[in-house]
C-alpha cells in the first residue's frame, strides 16, 4: 500500500495541526451534518431537476461565509475556497458531490424517510452532499490557524455539487460551465453499504467500468397470430438476438477481461394475437478497457447483422450514452489512502482487487484532470445493510464527519505537494 509522505518537517507540523483542529471541527459540526444529510433525505429530487437541493446547499454556504455560484437552469453549484495565503501558482483541488436521487419508492420507517412519493435518495448522494458540505464549512475555520501558525501556507479548494449523476449527465454539464476550470486535481468518494462504517476501500487505477447503453430496433412484418407466414417475426428474431449475443460475446474477448453484456428492456407489439412490426431491446454493455470495449462493439454489430440476414429482418443497432471508466491518477490515490488512514487507522484501509462493473461519471473530470475516488464503509455495527438502490438503503450516519476529515484532509496533502500533481494525468 502507498504512503504518501511530507518530507519537510515544517510542512508536515502543518498537516498535523491542521488534522487536529480538523478532527476537533468535525466533531463539533458532527450534528449539523446529520441534520443536512435529514433535510435532503426527506427531500429528494431526481436527476435534472434538483433546484431545491441547490438552493438548500446555497443557502448552507452563504449562512458559514462562502460565495456558492448557482448553474444554469438553477441546478448544480460550485464554490471557491482560499485559506491562509496560498502560493500565486498553488493547486486548485477540488471536491465533488453527486447531489440527485432516484425514482424509487423510500420504504424505510424513520422520521426522516423521503417526503417525496416515488423519489427517494437510495444511493447516498444526500450524504455525499453533506459530506461535502462539512470540509467547506469546517475548512474555512483553518484561516485564523494558517495566519497564525503558517503565514507562508495556505489552500485553495473549490465543492462542486453536481447533479444528474444517475443519468450520466451531470459531470458533462458540469464541465461545459467551467467547473474544472483552473483544477490542479479532484476528489470524491461514495457510499459502499458492503463494508462497515469507519473502513474505505481504495483502488489505484481503472475502478469502474466503461459503459455503453447498446439499442436494436428489428423491423419486420407484422401479421395475424393466425398466420404467421404473412409476416416476418421480429419478436422471434429479438429472441435469437439475445441468445446470440449472450452466447457469443463473453467468447469474443480474453476470458481475463471482465465484460458484461445485459438486455434490460424489450418492447414490442400491441395485441396478443397480432405479429407486430418492430421489437426494441435495450441493453448495457460494460467492459474495464478500450480493447475489450471495441472487440464487443465490433461483434455485436456482426451478429445483428448475421441474425437480420437469416431471418429476413432489418435491425438497426445504436450504441448511445458512452461513459468512460473511472481510472484513479496513482499520485492522488495515495494522498486518499494517507488521508484515509490518518482518520481511520491504517488497519481499517484497504486496497479494491477488482474494478466494479458499474459506471460513475465522476469519470468525465478524469478525461482532463487528475483525481481519485474511494469507497467509504456505510454499513452499521452488526447490520445488514441494504444495497445500494434498494428502497430500504440507509448509512451509519457517522460516517459524515469521517468523510468529511477525509475529502479534507486529501486536500492538505495535495496542497502541501503541488510538485506531485501533474495536470492532466
Amino acid at each position: 500500500m502507498a504512503s504518501f509522505s511530507l518530507d519537510q518537517t515544517e510542512i508536515r507540523a502543518c498537516y498535523q495541526a491542521l488534522s487536529k483542529q480538523l478532527e476537533q471541527e468535525l466533531s463539533e459540526l458532527e450534528p449539523a451534518l446529520i441534520d443536512i444529510r435529514r433535510t435532503l433525505h426527506k427531500n429528494p429530487e431526481v436527476s435534472g431537476e434538483e433546484k431545491q437541493t441547490s438552493q438548500f446547499i446555497c443557502k448552507t454556504l452563504r449562512e458559514n461565509g462562502l460565495t456558492p455560484q448557482l448553474m444554469q437552469n438553477e441546478i448544480g453549484v460550485i464554490a471557491d475556497l482560499t485559506l491562509g495565503t496560498p502560493a500565486p501558482d498553488a493547486p486548485l483541488i477540488a471536491i465533488r458531490a453527486d447531489i440527485d436521487a432516484l425514482r424509487i419508492t423510500d420504504q424505510k420507517e424513520v422520521d426522516y424517510c423521503s417526503h417525496n412519493p416515488g423519489v427517494g435518495h437510495l444511493c447516498g448522494h444526500d450524504a455525499h452532499t453533506a459530506i461535502a458540505l462539512g470540509a467547506a464549512l469546517s475548512s474555512r475555520r483553518f484561516t485564523e490557524i494558517f495566519e497564525s501558525e503558517w503565514p507562508d501556507q495556505g489552500l485553495r479548494l473549490r465543492f462542486i455539487f453536481q447533479p444528474a449523476e444517475e443519468i450520466c449527465m451531470g459531470a458533462r454539464w458540469m464541465v461545459e460551465q467551467g467547473a474544472l476550470e483552473n483544477v490542479a486535481a479532484i476528489i470524491g468518494l461514495h457510499m459502499d453499504p458492503e463494508i462497515a462504517a469507519g473502513t474505505a476501500n481504495i483502488r489505484y487505477g481503472v475502478m469502474t467500468a466503461f459503459c455503453d447503453e447498446v439499442h436494436f430496433e428489428i423491423h419486420g412484418l407484422g401479421a395475424h397470430a393466425a398466420r404467421p407466414h404473412h409476416g416476418n417475426d421480429p419478436i422471434t428474431t429479438a429472441a435469437q438476438l439475445i441468445s446470440s449475443l449472450y452466447q457469443n460475446l463473453p467468447r469474443a474477448i480474453d476470458s481475463r477481461m471482465p465484460a458484461v453484456f445485459t438486455i434490460g428492456q424489450i418492447t414490442s407489439g400491441q395485441a396478443p394475437n397480432v405479429i407486430p412490426e418492430t421489437a426494441v431491446l435495450k441493453g448495457s454493455l460494460r467492459s474495464t478497457n478500450d480493447h475489450a470495449r471495441d472487440v464487443l462493439h465490433r461483434r455485436i454489430d456482426d451478429i445483428a447483422e448475421g441474425i437480420a440476414k437469416s431471418t429476413g429482418t432489418r435491425i438497426e443497432t445504436l450504441f448511445k450514452s458512452p461513459l468512460p471508466a473511472v481510472v484513479n491518477d496513482t499520485t492522488i490515490s495515495a494522498a486518499l489512502e494517507q488521508a484515509s488512514r490518518d482518520v481511520l487507522g491504517s488497519e481499517q484501509v484497504g486496497l479494491i482487487d477488482q474494478p466494479s462493473m458499474g459506471g460513475e461519471d465522476f469519470s468525465i473530470y478524469l478525461q482532463t484532470t487528475p483525481g481519485s475516488m474511494l469507497r467509504l464503509g456505510c454499513a452499521k455495527p452488526g447490520q445488514k445493510t441494504a444495497f445500494l438502490h434498494s428502497p430500504f438503503f440507509d448509512i451509519d450516519e457517522r460516517v459524515l464527519a469521517l468523510g468529511s476529515r477525509i475529502l479534507l484532509q486529501t486536500a492538505l496533502l495535495l496542497s502541501l505537494n503541488p510538485q506531485l500533481i501533474k495536470k492532466g494525468c
